[in-house]
This record gives structure tokens, sequence and C-alpha cells, in this order.
């Protein structure tokens, strides 16, 4: 059937779809904090009561934390594509709240230029963008008495706080939730006007390390010069993991980094980064890292290693001459193409080792990690719905990198075997995980039409 129809509906019903999201907003879900436990619960079953309400048969799934929403619809016939889409209901504090404007949780539209935007805890990430798939499913339903292809759902509740739950969900769920492609609606578009397909996440490996001098922390006008101070050491450490030219020097850290394939230089470079506009954002103008790299491929096809904090000795008001007894720093290591997680991991322990004193020591202490992951950008599903994009937007859907990582896509792929395609509507300056977060209504109804064309392109 013609896509217009519901497309119509989509345009004629957005104010009652904005106040279904309204109603998610309102719902105080902040998975990191215990406090709010109850109201975590109360947004899982507000989705899966959303979910049944459109023909999508749907529960509220125990875990050890907060609850999964899973949600089936097989109506479309044996035939039919079956995907998997993915979305989380849980937000991030809200701190410092004297910067927000008005109640995070009181979302509004405000006029800004001309440009309407929502403002609330959520609105982007990802409640705004997971409403977007629910709000299509549903005018596919009542437009046509159901969705054109077979659709399981599942909401998670933890994703702002590492998912300590999805792993072992995934381990007993597996089965029930191994689709043909899993679709991830938490990302964004190139820019406003812009569609995008995010076909490249860089993995991640985080490590924090303690180095131990003396027994004790000492005087520093009594042992100062002789007596080993474990800030020195970290420091020098630290230096030593770069050269001159921005390359880190961890004995095979680069096994697995491929290059970059001319087409896709040459398609980013069409995309207009501007590097000046980019700094400038940030109070900087002078770019770091690897020399050699635009910025672009830095922050989307190159690994990385940075130092996310250091503590050791006194850092209170005043001053206080004393050489501590340790000093602590953590690191991630942003991961391309093949890296081994655990071979890098070897590798820093050992560089940290060999540079230490035999009356020193370091321990480690392992904060996760994950490879990276990339979705061949002429798979047939990430073709078809970048055809379905550049038909709502009335421009060519991108295909586009992330410097960040988004880890359930790697937990898709490694305990279900299943590819994921990447969309979402987000624009860089939705301030997300920041006091006035916002998304924009044209992202929300965008975002909307474009999964109901999306579900009509995949039905072929």
């Amino acid at each position: 059937m013609s896509i217009e129809p519901v497309l119509t509906r989509i345009d004629n019903n957005l104010d009652a779809s904005l106040e279904r999201l309204f109603e998610l907003i309102r719902i105080k879900s902040i998975s990191a904090d215990p406090a709010y436990k109850d109201d975590c619960r109360q947004a899982a079953v507000w989705c899966a009561e959303q979910l049944t309400e459109i023909g999508i048969s749907a529960s509220v799934r125990k875990t050890v934390g907060h609850p999964m929403v899973v949600g089936h619809y097989d109506g479309a016939g044996p035939d039919a594509p079956h995907i998997l889409f993915y979305g989380h209901y849980d937000v991030q504090p809200v701190d410092p709240l004297e910067l927000w404007e008005a109640d995070p949780f009181d979302p509004r539209v405000t006029d800004v230029d001309g440009e309407k935007r929502i403002i609330a805890r959520g609105a982007c990430d990802d409640k705004g963008q997971l409403m977007t798939f629910v709000e299509a499913a549903r005018a596919w339903v009542s437009e046509t008495g159901g969705l054109p292809v077979n659709v399981t759902i599942l909401f998670e509740g933890e994703e702002e706080s590492s998912s300590p739950s999805m792993i072992p969900f995934l381990n007993q769920s597996g089965e029930e939730l191994k689709k043909d492609v899993a679709f991830v609606c938490d990302t964004s578009m190139w820019d406003r006007r812009t569609p995008a397909i995010t076909t490249m996440l860089r993995g991640m490996l985080s490590e924090e390390m303690v180095i131990r001098a003396a027994s004790h922390d000492l005087h520093s006008g009594m042992y100062g010069n002789a007596a080993r101070n474990p800030i020195h050491l970290l420091a020098k450490i630290i230096a030593d993991m770069r050269d001159e030219t921005g390359r880190i020097t961890l004995p095979g850290f680069y096994d697995g980094v491929p290059d970059l394939s001319p087409e896709q230089k040459a398609q980013w470079d069409t995309l207009g980064f501007d590097e000046k506009a980019f700094f400038d954002s940030i109070g900087l103008s002078i770019p770091a890292g690897e020399q050699g790299y635009p910025v672009l491929q830095q922050i989307w096809s190159r690994p990385t290693m940075e130092v996310n904090g250091i503590v050791g000795g006194y850092t209170g008001a005043g001053a206080k001459t004393v050489i501590p007894a340790q000093a602590s720093a953590k690191f991630t290591f942003r991961l391309v193409g093949d890296q081994d997680p655990e071979a890098i991991r070897a590798a820093f322990r050992a560089f940290v080792n060999e540079r230490l004193p035999a009356d020193c020591s370091a321990e480690f202490i392992d904060h996760g990690g994950e490879r990276a992951v990339t979705q061949p950008g002429d798979s047939h599903w990430v073709q078809t719905a970048k055809a379905a994009l550049s038909a709502e937007w009335n421009k060519d859907a991108v295909l586009i990198a992330i410097g960040g990582s988004i880890p359930i896509v790697t937990q898709f792929k490694k305990h279900l075997g299943m590819d994921s395609v990447l969309v979402g509507f987000g624009l860089d300056d939705d301030r997300i995980h920041s006091p006035n977060e916002k998304y924009n209504l044209t992202s929300f109804h965008g975002g909307i039409r474009s999964w109901a064309r999306i579900l009509g392109a995949l039905a072929g």
C-alpha cells in the first residue's frame, strides 16, 4: 500500500504523540539513583501498556536491577522480515538542578529563533528517540490494522547506569530476542536537515591504576629527593605513552587498526566538517592527537588513550608539604577495527610495570572493555533504511561514525550474533546528559515519519 495515508495520520496526530511523550518524560526514571527505583518500574509499565495498546504484546520482565520491557508483533506473516527494535526508558540524573531553566521533568515546547524545541530530561536521550518508533508503529496499526513487518521490542531501564543486567538477560532470553537485524535509535543526524546512519562505533577499554611507593605519606623536607614520589612516577609513565607526533607507544597498540578506505575518506570529505567551528565550540583552536590525521578521522576512525582523572597527595586548601605514599589515575582507550581490548590491557600493564622501580608497585583495576563495531554500509538493511530516510528528508542520508561507544550494539553482536542498524534523530546541540536537554520538534516529527517509511521499505 501507499505510505502516504500513514504519514498523513502521523501529521494529524502529532499533538497526541507529543502528549504521550510528555507522559513518559514526567516519570522520573533515573536508573543510577536507587531512590527512583519505583519510578523506573513505573516507566517500564507505562511503555508495556503503550505497546500492548497498539497491538504489540508486551510484558515487563524482572532483572536483578531495573526491569526490561519486551514486546512482540508477529502479524506480518512468516515470510516478512522480523526486526528487533531497542531503546532505553531510563535517564541521567538532573544535577546540577540550579542550571535548569525549569523543572527537568515538566516538559515544555519553547521557540528559539523560530525553532521549536522540547525541553526536559530524556527529551532526546532516549525517550524522544524511543517514542519516534512507537508512534510510527501506532500510525501503521491505526491506518492499516497492523505492521508491515514483524517486530520485537526491547526497552532497557539501565542504559544510563552501565547496563549491569543486560548480558545476563541476553544470555537468558537470547533465542526470544534474536531476529534478522536490530535497529537502535540512540544516535544523531549529521545536521538539522541531513539524516544519518551510524555504521562505525569505537570500542572502549577502561583501566584504573594505583602506584604505591613509601609505606606512608612523608614530610617533603625530611625525605624530598631521597624518597620516590609516586606522582612523579605516574606523570612520567603518562608522558611516555605518547611520542612527539601524538602516536601511542604501547607495544602492539596499533595491531588491528585498519586504514580508512579511499571511498570512505571521500564520503566523509563531502560532509563539510568545520574543524574551526568544532574547536570554537569548546574554547580551543589547535588540534592535538596524532599528526597527519584530520580531526574527523581522529574522532571517528583512530584509536585513543586518554587520562580521565588523576589523584595524589594533598589536594585541599592551602599547602601541605607532603610526599604521598600513592597516586592513581583513570584511563580510557577508544578502540577501532580489530583491536583486542584484552591484548591492550596486558600491554598497558606491562608498560607500567617495566617503568616501576623495584621498591614500588602498581595495582590495576579493570573497568571493562568492548571491541569496536562496524556495520557494512552496503548491507541490505542499511541501504533500505538509507533510501527511506533520504525520501523523508528530501536529502541523501549519509553514513557516519561515532567516536564513542554504544555497548548494546557490541552485546547484540557478541551474544546474539546479530548486526545492528543505528538510526537516530538527535543533534549535536541537544545537551544530552546536561541541564536543559532538548529535542527539536522537527527531530521528533521527522523521526516518526522516518520510522514509518523504514517499516514500509523493509516490507518491500
